[in-house]
């Protein structure tokens, strides 16, 4: 879904994503002479209007128009210098309870003359109207972690102490009201961090959860893999005590053995504990792992609801992972997962699965008010799996437009998507970009001059050039583990693959997993969006970490630049405070710079082990502002290195930062005709 609005040749596109717009700018190119960039002022309904704000600034704001009644950070002193922007609601203007409902968006293009960025001119401003909240439509939600611990917003929240778990707790029974930190002297705790950093996944869980414990004429089914969430066990184990709920966890190697000190052994003792008739729990792993991450809400025999995803349900798995969420309430997608949950149980949660009529069928729904659905359940026989993959590749290679993607590992495995992905990324005919976690020796960054796609990272090191902080590593862990992979997004063709397969055929023939295929622009837009945001974030991370950033004082074509520190009207970007926060303290937490794009050329693998780590000392102070960290930058594909500590990145003082943007050959330039 999307909003579109023009003036004198200058568009606006509004998309709706899950909680944020994704807005996209278009010029004719005789107008991009001497542009500076652009402002946006933002408007909830029925709320005060501001300006978002930059993590940037120019070098010598004093030389430009500045609105002293704005810190310099503000997009109207330093407006964005990039043709799309990413708004996610968050602390700064509204503190912790975001206004969801219509945001009045008026975005402005600004001029330079002479050298100097002229007063902004409301004559040329444009205006679109767009519904920010949690996405759903026709009976189905969608929900997303916000998976940013590795942030400045992250960093800026909390404080430098902050952990993510108690230390040395190796078990699901902690007190999630426990103070976890301090910042801007005030006490935050666990459940203050997981909130946030959970985000509508977690609101979608928990809305189950909570659900069926206030309502007793409702029960739960429940498949786990990872089960390592504090609230969450504790809904479960009240659940048990009423005979509520039955629940079939993993019990490969990395969840069960025979010390009883795993996380997943020591719920399984407390549920046996407590359970009354009617709750049981089964322990299995198919033929390799138990994979689902399912909540079935029952009323009797008969289904309701269903949530389904890449989201463990741990503390990993909701805070610290990019991950998500599909909610479908219907009753008869709902009742489908609850036969395959009925027949695993019967099956013992063994290989015998792949014998039954669930695990050689494609379940397709087109019921009336829902998308085309389909839907498959493994582990699979051998044919079925590689058959089921092939149409995924044919669909890929067919793409005339865009592939958008975020998949956890796509450096191992078999199967038929590998070539099909590095035959779409030879290509450079269909715009495509993505993230994963193991891309191994084929990561690959913007090139100027190019329309091959790029592959990025979610694992980082090191420090970010000024005005940016230092962020935590996640160590060994998953980043990035959704697996998703989206076909022409905003097209009338839109298809989002989804769901907890790995989308390898070891994966499908071993693990018992399910793979949902929505067919649905809507839909497929919000998990582009996903996709853009994680790929604008972690390619700057992956260009800009410690030793990666290009020699000192050399300009990028970015819209950012490499340069001095600036003067004395050259800030740092203010940190975030207290809830009710100043503008002129808050944390800008965006970056005005060009993005990368992606697109892959390995097989999208399952892994031997998908485990993290339970617990993760993570650093933060206060975040404070409205708009995510998600944007990457333009720069060589292969920069030259320094041991030297990087300087300050600041805005272009003119409009070369636009020239990709419209050279044809350009990645840059194929993204904002695809967006515009």
């Amino acid at each position: 879904m999307f909003v579109t609005k023009s003036k004198n040749g200058f568009s606006v596109k509004a998309y709706r994503g899950d909680a944020k717009t994704l807005l996209a700018f278009n010029l004719p190119e005789n107008e991009i002479k001497h542009l500076a960039g652009f402002t946006i002022c933002c408007t909830p309904q029925g709320q005060p209007s501001y300006y978002l704000f930059n993590a940037l600034q120019f070098s010598d704001p004093g030389q430009h128009f500045q609105d002293t009644k704005e810190p310099v950070f503000s997009s109207v002193n330093a407006p964005f210098q990039k043709f799309q922007w990413l708004h996610a609601p968050g602390q700064f203007h509204q503190g912790d309870q975001v206004f969801y409902g219509p945001y009045d968006y008026t975005v402005t293009p600004r001029y330079f003359k002479n050298g100097k960025m002229q007063p902004i001119d409301n004559g040329q401003a444009v205006s679109v109207i767009v519904d920010v909240s949690p996405f759903s439509k026709n009976g189905i939600d969608v929900g997303f972690t916000r998976g940013f611990v590795q942030s400045q917003a992250f960093v800026h929240h909390f404080g430098s102490n902050a952990l993510i778990s108690p230390k040395g707790v190796k078990n699901a029974f902690f007190n999630t009201t426990d103070a976890a930190g301090i910042s801007g002297g005030k006490s935050f705790s666990f459940r203050d961090e997981y909130v946030w950093s959970g985000f509508t996944a977690r609101e979608k869980i928990f809305g189950i959860i909570d659900g069926v414990i206030k309502d007793q004429g409702l029960s739960l089914d429940i498949f786990a893999y990872d089960l390592f969430e504090p609230d969450f066990s504790a809904g479960v184990l009240q659940l048990a005590k009423e005979g509520r709920v039955r629940i079939i966890l993993d019990n490969a190697t990395l969840h069960h053995n025979n010390t009883g000190e795993l996380a997943e052994d020591q719920f399984e003792a407390q549920f046996k504990k407590v359970a009354h008739t009617g709750a049981s729990i089964k322990r299995g792993k198919f033929n390799r792992f138990a994979h689902d991450k399912v909540l079935v809400v029952k009323k009797g025999k008969n289904a309701l609801s269903v949530l389904t995803g890449s989201t463990n349900f741990s503390v990993t798995g909701m805070y610290v992972n990019s991950n998500h969420v599909v909610v479908f309430n219907d009753q008869k997608i709902a009742q489908t997962y609850s036969d395959v949950f009925d027949e695993s149980w019967k099956d013992n949660v063994s290989g015998a699965f792949a014998k039954s009529p669930f695990a050689n069928k494609t379940f397709s729904f087109s019921n009336p008010g829902l998308p085309k659905l389909e839907v498959n359940f493994s582990p699979h026989p051998a044919p079925f799996a590689t058959a089921e993959l092939q149409k995924m590749a044919d669909r890929l290679l067919a793409e005339k437009k865009s592939v958008l993607f975020a998949v956890m590992d796509v450096a191992d495995g078999s199967g038929p998507l590998l070539p099909a992905l590095q035959k779409l990324h030879a290509s450079g005919t269909v715009f495509s970009f993505g993230i994963s976690d193991s891309p191994k020796n084929d990561l690959t960054l913007y090139k100027p001059g190019t329309k091959k796609g790029i592959l990025v990272s979610g694992k980082i090191s090191g420090t970010l050039p000024p005005p940016f902080d230092k962020e935590k590593s996640i160590g060994l862990g998953h980043q990035v583990h959704h697996k998703f992979i989206v076909c022409d997004f905003n097209g009338a063709d839109a298809v989002v693959y989804c769901g907890s397969s790995n989308l390898a055929e070891g994966g499908e023939e071993q693990n018992g997993d399910n793979l949902v295929a929505i067919y649905d622009t809507d839909i497929a837009t919000v998990f582009a969006i996903e996709a853009i945001g994680l790929v604008d974030h972690f390619n700057f991370r992956n260009t800009f970490g410690t030793n990666n950033h290009p020699v000192n004082n050399k300009s990028v074509d970015s819209g950012g630049k490499v340069g001095k520190a600036g003067n004395k009207n050259s800030i740092n970007p203010p940190r975030g405070q207290s809830n009710n926060a100043t503008r002129a303290n808050a944390t800008p937490v965006a970056v005005a710079i060009k993005k990368v794009r992606v697109v892959h050329s390995k097989s999208v693998a399952q892994p031997k082990e998908e485990k993290t780590t339970k617990t993760n000392k993570l650093a933060s102070k206060k975040q404070g502002p409205d708009i995510k960290i998600i944007d990457g930058l333009n720069t060589p594909a292969k920069p030259a290195r320094t041991t030297t500590a990087p300087k300050a990145m600041t805005l272009t003082a003119d409009s070369s930062w636009t020239n990709s943007y419209y050279s044809e050959m350009d990645t840059h330039c194929q993204e904002r005709s695809l967006l515009a």
